[in-house]
């Protein structure tokens, strides 16, 4: 591995092709390979199931064609002995094969595909290069006229595979590719989304399926019959059962069957070894109050290996992981670290400038627009630049250590990287500037994806002319870069946690048993929050004993500093130095921290309709778990109970699903025939969103004979007053028919609503979305932080959701608040602006702009002050400051004026 340069002569020179796994078997791979485009560390691989390392059965010729003698058919396998005071278990899934279901005809058809191999036809990296074609078309030229998607493939499926649950992703991924697969047609494209249940419960997730819908995207709620190859040779044939109960047959060009979530033999076999225990569908048994905790003490697991779930859940549940793994060794913390070695940056300050131009093929993504060797060409002839090359993908490791080589041996003082977003890359090769010696602002991005190839595909020619003039605008600015430098400030190894319920209690009970002292701050006089009010999860947890349990622990731990019925005020400060006012029962509190994390919950609405607040029979989800705790007589004598789901969610006024009701109504249901098996109990809703291993539970209510009917939003069930219940009138949609039904008991499952955070926002500096749920850095990468460094959120703050992800998420967000406590210093400055208070005319313009509370006014000199520690390079004063007094560092008037008349002068 150490010898392999990646040069690919091995592969080149090598006889052997087999189907590639890692495209789904849509393209054909070399017996000597790299695992897939972006491989990390980017080295070749042998397939020793195909080339046998018996002398006498394999030909040898990577061997003698390898120039640096990496390959040895006589290595052997090693074995290291590793001591660990924690393990955590991130083994991920398989997808669904389903070869063995005769009737969806996958392997029949070369266009009958997987969900996971309809990615890589997307895929720029994938076999076609990312072009939507048929794959039963040798020239990948014919583009499919019609696409249809299939849902619950080895999922929610008992009868044809053993997987009862449901898989969480699929449905969303499914609206996903429908959407991505008309963008990247150039022609009208038919999509048909087949489903039994749209479950679309992620935050926007809902707004995005709408938004599918309003472009084109069909939705078919159906039971499919069977797929299978046209007769007449046109396409593929779908048999389905629409909602009235008919046969329809319609023919599809692609089928994707949108395939389930599974744990691998190899996964069980492994955690059968280790003694951990396995639940239904052998994921990783946890329970709602330890979601990452397996029942091994000291092995925690995470992602899919504890349960279906998206990529943020997974995120979540990482950094939910490694906080619960080092909670009881934190005291080990340090003892094995090992100090980055940085060489010795060089002073350039009176050196000409030598300028690098690294320019990025990126497989297909920029490459397959842009002629990248006529545009390195270009590079090199431009004034200042000394050197160019083209890398296939100069964000992976190895052309990295690579750009430090080269940067060493061509003593480059500048380098220009032409390539993707700076936004998501440039950090990654400021570091590279470090490790060859180089101060990590000599560098210029030169955006020819985003800002080249992805908004002018349909125009090569005139793409690369473009690409010219980024790189040329690029190496103009990098002439006037300057070496850029940081300071170091001191961290307050403590933090402040606001909101006292379950995930509030959580992320403070984290942070001090890894020892930092906590502030946790609750508005209301007691601790618990919204949990206080519930009954049991659908696990059968008993929710008030374990908010009991927690808030003992709480109020026991001696790093732990509640404050009950406290607001925050005032709040100053930047990462690593906050310093928040309190305004309690008894008198002001000042509190010195290093982060915060906000968990201030949500609510639940109260119903404007369904006779709520009219009718004693008529009640919430909240009220109803309180009768349940209490065994209300009401409740017992109950003969007919309803529930009716989605009261005020999805809605085009609240365009977003709650996320617990259908389970928490599911459950509550099952307890009711639990207690009287004779009671009728119904449940009227829009599409029933149990997922993950939640799907048990509703399999559990159909079994016990509790009735489910669908309505949609046109067609909402009619309440009216009955004696001492109501009426409850719908529409059937199988029978057609109206249906009328008295119960003495009717639930609502009102939607969860954001608290009203504006004036935390302002003060944390944060953001909430539309709907008033606090905004995440990045859904998906980044979601339990905030663009705001040193502050993280958790629970229904962010989003509904239940117990178990509440605490995965506050053991996340305590995770990410160690990041910066574990510090004993930060760094700050370095692209931040400067003021000229020889130019400042104190019209503070700038303070008005900037949205960071960067800059303040120095009364006595009557000029602006910018605190460096606060401000994030975004120049908006140095935009709005009419002098020219405030400039930007990396983006000062002189360079930006440098890249605009190179612009201009093309």
């Amino acid at each position: 591995m150490d010898k392999c340069i990646a040069c690919g002569l091995c592969a080149e020179k090598c006889p052997k092709k087999v189907d590639d796994e890692y495209n789904e078997g849509l393209g054909k791979r070399k017996a000597i390979y790299v695992p897939y485009s972006q491989a990390v560390p980017l080295k070749y691989a042998i397939d020793d199931t195909i080339c046998l390392k018996l002398t006498k059965n394999r030909c040898g010729n990577c061997e003698k064609v390898c120039p640096s003698g990496a390959i040895n058919f006589a290595d052997k396998a090693k074995e290291k002995t590793l001591n660990v005071g924690s393990i955590i278990l991130a083994m991920g899934f398989e997808s669904f094969d389903p070869s063995g279901i005769d009737s969806l005809g996958f392997g029949q058809h070369p266009d009958i595909v997987t969900s996971m191999g309809f990615e890589r036809i997307l895929s720029a990296t994938g076999p076609f290069g990312g072009h939507l074609c048929l794959p039963s078309d040798k020239d990948h030229e014919k583009a499919p006229e019609k696409i249809a998607w299939l849902q619950c493939v080895g999922s929610r499926d008992q009868n044809r595979c053993s997987n009862a649950y449901c898989s969480s992703v699929c449905c969303m991924y499914a609206v996903k590719q429908a959407v991505m697969a008309r963008e990247h047609s150039h022609d009208p494209l038919d999509c048909a989304i087949f489903y039994m249940d749209m479950r679309t419960h992620g935050k926007d997730f809902d707004r995005y399926m709408e938004g599918a819908k309003k472009n084109g995207v069909r939705f078919i709620q159906s039971r499919v019959h069977s797929v299978v190859p046209s007769l007449d040779h046109q396409g593929i044939e779908m048999r389905f059962i629409d909602q009235d109960g008919t046969i329809q047959t319609e023919n599809f060009d692609i089928v994707v069957l949108s395939t389930g979530l599974q744990i691998s033999a190899a996964c069980v076999d492994l955690a059968k070894t280790m003694n951990i225990a396995l639940d239904h569908g052998n994921f990783v048994k946890t329970d709602s109050f330890n979601p990452v905790s397996t029942s091994v003490p000291g092995i925690y697991a995470c992602g899919v290996f504890t349960g279906p779930k998206d990529i943020p859940q997974s995120v979540m549940e990482a950094s939910s992981a490694a906080a619960a793994a080092t909670e009881y060794i934190s005291s080990a913390r340090h003892t094995l670290t090992k100090e980055i070695v940085i060489p010795e940056e060089r002073d350039t300050e009176y050196e000409l400038p030598k300028i690098g131009v690294f320019v990025c093929n990126c497989g297909t993504n920029i490459g397959g627009v842009i002629d990248v060797p006529d545009v390195v060409a270009y590079a090199r002839t431009l004034p200042g630049v000394t050197y160019a090359e083209e890398n296939l993908f100069t964000c992976s490791q190895d052309t990295q250590d690579k750009m430090a080589q080269v940067i060493k041996e061509k003593k480059l003082n500048r380098v220009v990287v032409a390539a993707c977003s700076p936004k998501t890359h440039e950090p990654l090769f400021r570091q590279t500037l470090i490790n060859a010696g180089l101060n990590k602002h000599l560098l210029e991005m030169a955006n020819i994806r985003n800002h080249d190839s992805w908004v002018h595909a349909s125009e090569p020619a005139r793409a690369t002319q473009k690409a010219k003039h980024l790189v040329r605008m690029a190496v103009s600015k990098s002439m006037l870069l300057n070496s850029l430098f940081e300071t170091q400030l001191p961290v307050t190894q403590s933090a402040l946690v606001v909101g006292g319920g379950i995930a509030g209690m959580t992320a403070a009970l984290s942070l001090a048993r890894q020892g930092f002292p906590v502030s946790l701050v609750e508005r209301e006089q007691n601790l618990g929050g919204n949990a206080r009010k519930l009954f049991h999860t659908y696990m059968g947890e008993d929710i008030p004993g374990q908010v009991k349990t927690m808030i003992h622990q709480v109020n026991d731990h001696p790093m732990i500093h509640t404050y009950l019925g406290a607001v925050i005020e005032h709040l100053d400060g930047f990462v690593g130095n906050f310093n928040t006012t309190l305004a309690t029962p008894e008198s002001k509190v000042t509190i010195d921290h290093g982060v915060a994390i906000l968990a201030t919950g949500a609510v639940e609405a109260k119903p404007d309709e369904y006779l709520y607040g009219k009718h004693d029979a008529v009640m919430t989800h909240l009220e109803f778990d309180g009768r349940l705790n209490k065994k209300d007589p009401m409740l017992e004598a109950a003969e007919d109970i309803a529930f009716i789901q989605c009261v005020g969610s999805r809605e085009e006024a609240h365009p977003y699903c709650s996320k617990v009701c259908c389970t928490h109504s599911i459950h509550s249901a099952v307890e009711i025939k639990k207690r009287n098996p004779n009671a009728n109990v119904y449940i009227f809703y829009r599409d029933i969103r149990t997922y993950g291993k939640r799907e048990l539970i509703y399999k559990q209510a159909r079994d016990m004979g509790i009735l489910f009917f669908r309505y949609d939003l046109e067609s909402k069930p009619r309440v009216t007053p009955s004696g001492t219940g109501v009426n409850i009138r719908i529409l059937d949609h199988i029978l057609k028919m109206p249906v009328s039904i008295d119960v003495d008991i009717l639930c609502l499952a009102s939607r969860i609503q954001a608290r009203d955070n504006q004036a935390l926002a302002q003060a944390f500096k944060i953001t909430c979305d539309s709907d008033g749920w606090m905004l995440e850095a990045h859904q998906k990468l980044r979601p339990v932080d905030f663009a705001t460094d040193g502050v993280f959120l958790c629970g229904m703050a962010h989003y509904p959701k239940p117990i178990d992800e509440s605490i995965a998420q506050a053991k996340a967000a305590a995770s990410r608040a160690i990041t910066t406590l574990a510090r004993s210093s930060i760094s700050v400055g370095g692209v931040v602006s400067r003021v000229n208070e020889k130019l400042c005319s104190g019209c503070q313009g700038c303070i008005e702009v900037c949205p960071y509370n960067a800059i303040q006014m120095d009364e006595k000199k009557h000029v602006v002050n910018i605190n460096a520690a606060l401000c994030k390079g975004c120049g908006a004063c140095a935009a709005a400051c009419p002098s020219e007094a405030l400039t930007l560092e990396g983006f000062n008037n002189e360079q930006i004026y440098a890249q605009i008349k190179s612009a201009m002068g093309a």
